[in-house]
Formats: C-alpha cells, structure tokens, sequence
C-alpha cells in the first residue's frame, strides 16, 4: 500500500527557516496511519474488507464495523488507546508500522493541519462501517512556514490542539474558548490553557474579559500567512473606529499601499 500510496504522490518544496520543507499532496504518515489503523481496528467476525478510494474528491479508507467499544466520535481524539484486536495491535507497534504509543490519530489530523488544509473527517453511513476521510485541498504554504517557524524557535513540534486551534482561527477569524471545545474535544479550561500558550508565542492575541473573551490571530501571523489587511478588519470590529483603520494599519505594518 505503501508503494502505491507513493506512486499517487505529488511533492513540492519550499524554503523555510533555513530548510527546504516538502509539502506532499497527502501526508504519507497520515495514510500509513490511518490504513493501518482500518486494518488493526476492524472486526474481523465480520465479512467484508478495508476499502481504499483516491478519487477528486480525496481519499477515503473505510472498514468494516464501527468503533472500538468506549470510542465515539466526540471524543476520539482525548480517548484512551484501545483496540478491539490487541495483540494485532501490539503486532504492528513492535514491527513498526504503527504509532508505539497508540496516538495514530495525532498523527492523521497533524498530516493535515499543518499543511493549512481542513482537519480529516470520520464518517458512520451505519453501524456496519467507520469512513476515514482526507479530502483534496491545496496547501497553505504561508500557514505552514508560520508553524515550521514557531516549531524551530520553540524547539518542538506544534501540539495537536494548537494546530487545530490556529486552523480554526484562520479560517473564521475570531471564535472564543467555548467555540474551540466540539473540535478539540478538551475542557474549557484546557483551550484557555493551549490559547494563551498561542499568545505567549506571539501567534494569537486575546480581546475582552471574562466570558466575552475572544481570540484571532495576532498582526504577526497574518503577516505570516499574508492576509495583513484582514487583522485591521478583524482588531477593527472592537476598539478601533472605522477613521482609525489607516493609522491602525500604518502602526502594526509601517506603511500603507494602494489597492492593499
């Protein structure tokens, strides 16, 4: 599968922090993990077979029977590791293919998120099947030199929460704490843990007090991702008057371009 998952394969480079960093069409972690996730994870009792599917809509994997008993899809991504076949399981971790520790699924959605692209879908038609889904979506090249850049300065690789949070931030601008909780399956708490850890980084800024607090993206990661004048629409919609766009704009980028 492999092989051929590598023939489909289409690689560009680009030049980020002092490396070339290649984006693939699809992550090749991502499939690996979750094809093997199918195979250790269907019910072999039943008939059937783990289907592959790479057409223009993205590729899907699915598998018969749904998931493990205690995993739903709320909170597939905070559950426990278990699996309804464990020692195929720990097969496959001792060999090598599989995740040791069991987070395959960190590793699916990372194979998307950090490429800018829109996080997997996990899909149940009924209770005969479970469909993985990566659908087809070009790269964001700036998005993803802004998290090699925060990774080589932090020394470490951008946690799974924060690579969904900063997705949804990107594309719908600004959202607040309970807002972020259905996609990243974690606390309250938890996601005012992770969105200040953004601020500190210097990634994401904070508005308001109390529950009325809000998030988006700081002047700096739309720089990044190249959408400058869209923080001065978003920062503009609480503190600053439409008069004080242009100075606004002027303070956070130095200067100001016609038709920019």
């Amino acid at each position: 599968m492999e092989v051929l998952f590598k023939a489909r394969g289409i690689e560009q480079e680009i030049q980020a922090c002092f490396f070339r960093a290649p984006i693939p069409n699809y992550d090749r972690r991502a499939l690996r993990e979750a094809f093997i996730n199918a195979l250790v994870h269907r019910d072999y009792s039943r008939l059937g077979a783990v289907h592959v599917c790479l057409d223009n809509d993205g590729l899907s994997i699915s598998s018969p029977r749904g998931f493990v008993e205690g995993i739903a899809l709320k909170h597939l991504l905070v559950a426990a590791p278990r699996s309804r076949n464990p020692l195929l399981a720990d097969i496959v971790k001792l060999v090598g293919p599989a995740e040791r520790t069991g987070r395959g699924i960190d590793r699916f959605y990372e194979g998307m998120l950090r490429y800018g692209r829109p996080m997997p879908d996990y899909e149940m038609p009924d209770n005969t099947s479970v469909v993985r889904m990566l659908h087809e979506s070009d790269a964001d090249t700036s998005f993803l030199e802004m998290i090699l850049g925060h990774e080589e300065r932090a020394d470490s690789s951008m946690p799974i929460d924060s690579l969904i949070i900063l997705s949804r931030l990107k594309h719908e601008r600004r959202l607040a704490t309970k807002d972020l909780t259905p996609d990243t399956q974690k606390s309250e708490q938890a996601i005012r843990t992770a969105l200040e850890k953004l601020v500190e980084a210097g990634l994401v800024e904070a508005h308001g007090t109390g529950r009325g607090r809000t998030y988006m993206l700081n002047a700096k990661a739309y720089r990044k991702i190249g959408q400058k004048a869209d923080y001065i629409r978003q920062a503009g919609f609480e503190p600053i008057q439409q008069e004080q766009m242009v100075p606004s704009y002027i303070e956070k980028h130095g200067e100001i371009k016609g038709g920019g």
